[in-house]
């Protein structure tokens, strides 16, 4: 935490910054309710919560690396600052219209944002603050990330006693709208150097980078793991995320109240895990500290499954909550450290794309199971699943050896 203190107090450009995306990140957390109050609404179905939920990831399932290509070719700033302006329309949007089919539209309008945001963002912070306070800067990124998700559902509720779901969405527009502006007028994220300029047709060279990207990543062993062993972490996250609600109430026999507690102490436990990795560390500790983040986001939910009672449970979500953001933002650093700067975004644009398909899968996969299974066991079986993916990732890991991997890639015309 003291190097949290330590970079905003050091690195005045990054207070501008994380207060940006801080009343963004609340206001997405508020507006996430809305959404699926507004989609309701409208649709009078369950699908319409599927629906929502599914336009928002599918931009970055189906062009995370496209959008990374575009973030390794242009300004990292200005793509940032379009992704929000794109957000703000799009929420804005969606507060207007009444039609169910514009609502779905506009939602994968927002998605496309937050997929072009995500990797431009994340690849431009090592220009923001010094190399010495970027894993600070990287742990402080993820947990304002998860407090909007924590503590967003909150602010609605209040807010939602004198207004209504549409005035939150609005209101969720006007801060991507004063992030754009904030980002603005902050020095950070030029052009990586070596970045193409482009000729001909944008489109198709935009695609062929990201194949591009796409071959390279898979090329470096560490961060092909690192990436690999992320992604079925998340997919069992995914199905936990399903079975919590269902194991809370017909499991362990708590009320909606002790549901919502299991959910807080769970994003209180991501913050504190991604706030443990503010420190950094070097390549080998990095990916040391990622396992230990997989083996304890697994033992959590293994614990959870295992628990008779809320109070059991209770440490359970923490533990898995720690874990998880303990996972996450030690693979942001160590893509940090591993990629060459002018490949970042596409790998930040890659790693979004699969733990989108991850989650979307998941959610899919979690809802059939429940039909055959209890929720104990769905949770149990999260829980197991995580532990194997550690166990494969650590012996992935060691096979490839502890040392650091340097890429042979080169940017077209560079000298070899």
């Amino acid at each position: 935490m003291s190097d949290v203190v330590s970079l905003l107090r050091a690195e005045r450009p990054s207070r501008s910054f994380f207060l940006a995306l801080t009343q963004s990140a609340l206001g997405t957390g508020a507006a996430y309710v809305a959404l699926l109050l507004i989609a309701y609404d409208r649709f009078q179905s369950p699908w319409a919560i599927s629906l929502v939920l599914l336009a928002d990831l599918l931009p970055a399932m189906l062009l995370g690396p496209v959008f990374g290509a575009a973030a390794d070719r242009w300004s990292r700033k200005w793509c940032a600052v379009g992704a929000d302006v794109i957000r703000a329309g799009a929420f804005i949007a969606i507060a207007l219209v009444d039609d169910f089919a514009a609502t779905v539209g506009f939602a994968v309008l927002a998605g496309a944002g937050s997929a072009l945001f995500t990797p431009a963002t994340l690849a431009g912070l090592p220009s923001l603050v010094s190399k010495a306070r970027l894993p600070a800067a990287t742990s402080l990124y993820g947990a304002i990330a998860d407090l909007g998700f924590t503590a967003g559902p909150g602010i609605a509720a209040a807010f939602l006693i004198v207004a209504g779901p549409a005035d939150i969405l609005i209101v969720n527009g006007l801060t991507f709208a004063a992030s754009a502006v904030i980002l603005a007028r902050l020095r950070f994220g030029a052009p990586a150097p070596g970045a193409r300029r482009a000729q001909g047709s944008t489109v198709p060279s935009l695609l062929r980078e990201a194949r591009e990207g796409l071959g390279v990543v898979a090329r470096m062993r560490a961060i092909r793991v690192v990436i690999a062993g992320s992604t079925a972490a998340l997919f069992f996250g995914g199905i936990f995320n399903v079975g919590e609600l269902p194991f809370a109430r017909d499991e362990i026999g708590t009320s909606d109240a002790g549901y919502s507690i299991l959910v807080a102490l769970f994003g209180l436990g991501f913050v504190l895990g991604s706030l443990a990795g503010s420190s950094g560390g070097s390549p080998r500790l990095l990916r040391r500290r990622f396992l230990q983040g997989v083996m304890l986001m697994g033992l959590g939910f293994l614990l959870s499954g295992l628990a008779p009672t809320l109070g059991a449970a209770l440490v359970g979500f923490t533990l898995a909550g720690f874990g998880n953001g303990l996972l996450l933002v030690h693979e942001r650093l160590i893509v940090q450290e591993d990629v060459p700067d002018a490949l970042m975004g596409r790998a930040f644009g890659v790693k979004d794309a699969l733990a989108s398909w991850a989650f979307g899968v998941a959610f899919v996969a979690a809802g059939y199971l429940l039909t055959l299974v209890s929720p104990r066991e769905l949770v149990l079986a999260a829980g197991v699943g995580g532990l194997l993916v550690c166990a494969c990732s650590a012996l992935a890991l060691w096979r490839e050896g502890a040392g650091r991997v340097v890429s042979s890639w080169r940017p077209e015309g560079s000298e070899s």
